[in-house]
């Protein structure tokens, strides 16, 4: 099975994962993939024309309208790191709630599938480890990351609303901790936070006692997963986490940062931020079970491309790094 003869959009395509996810969609042999994005948090740069592939500069707040046929739509459009959604919060619960509204309202007037590209972070600071997509949560839905994690969570309950009313054809992602390749410098995660610092000899910037725990999957992985999740038949309505299930604690990942690259590193330490969550952890049994997926690339593995990446462009004279990045 593959992509092959399908016309697919990626909202948010232009961004980080979107942009892995495009070009993998070409090499698959889809018919046309149709980028949108308002490149608010990513660049026009991370998308090499192709002959398959359309761009079109969008906000999905606004209704979009497509001519022509359309069979599978991607939804990953919205600021996905706390730097970015905090900037302009209201403008992130309304790419989650409001986009999402008018991307299946695009679905259903195509007969076309959608799959959504949601959080782990809908589970909040969670009081159980791993976490299954049975698991309710515990988040604040007033806090400063309540624009993002209810955002998710409003987007899901719209999703499932138009499957029970309408029959729509929905799939639910929830993503968790990806990094690699075309990661932004500024975007606020850890990954790309160690590996810019340390490649500079500064301090890496700690928050908390770094005990907290994370689970890093690889872009490739993710991508695999968000297209198996397209393309399978018979999942509407199903949540799928997509992660690596080796937890690792914030500390541990600076320790083999600064392994890989060859420095040793120091940390600074600092306040931890309001509803920053202590674990998180997938249970991917599910995606085992339903899309035989299960994360492939060892850390060390995608931590050393990552580390690649980041150093060419830091060593252009004259660059910043300026990758894009949606979830």
């Amino acid at each position: 099975m593959s992509y092959s003869g399908q016309r697919v959009l990626v909202a948010g395509g232009a961004g980080f994962i979107g942009a892995h996810l495009v070009r993998a969609l070409l090499g698959d042999g889809a018919e046309e993939v149709t980028v949108v994005d308002n490149y608010r948090t990513a660049s026009a740069d991370s998308l090499t024309p192709a002959p398959r592939l359309k761009v079109l500069q969008h906000d999905i707040i606004e209704p979009l309208q497509l001519d022509g046929p359309l069979d599978v739509v991607f939804n990953l459009a919205c600021p996905a790191s706390p730097v970015h959604y905090q900037a302009d919060p209201i403008a992130t619960w309304r790419s989650s709630v409001y986009g999402t509204d008018n991307l299946l309202t695009l679905a259903r007037s195509k007969g076309a599938r959608l799959v959504q590209a949601s959080t782990s972070e809908v589970y909040g600071d969670p009081l159980e480890s791993p976490q299954a997509e049975t698991y309710r949560g515990n988040t604040s839905f007033f806090g400063p990351r309540a624009c993002y994690d209810e955002g998710k969570r409003a987007a899901e309950s719209l999703l499932m609303d138009f499957h029970r009313v309408h029959g729509t054809d929905v799939r639910i992602a929830r993503l968790f901790n990806t990094y690699g390749p075309g990661m932004a410098e500024q975007d606020g995660r850890v990954v790309s936070n160690f590996i810019v610092q340390a490649l500079r000899g500064e301090a890496l910037t700690v928050y908390g006692n770094g005990r907290q725990t994370r689970s890093f999957c690889y872009v490739s992985d993710t991508v695999r997963g968000l297209m198996a999740l397209g393309l399978r038949e018979g999942l509407s309505g199903e949540v799928v986490n997509l992660g690596n299930p080796n937890e690792v604690t914030i500390l541990t990942l600076a320790e083999e940062l600064g392994r890989l690259i060859g420095v040793p590193t120091s940390c600074t330490h600092c306040p931890l931020p309001p509803d920053d969550p202590r674990r998180r952890c997938p249970d991917i049994s599910r995606a085992r079970r339903l899309l035989d997926w299960g994360a492939e690339v060892a850390l060390s593995e995608g931590l050393a491309a990552t580390i690649a990446d980041f150093r060419t462009r830091l060593d252009r004279p004259g660059k910043t790094l300026t990758g894009a990045e949606s979830p």
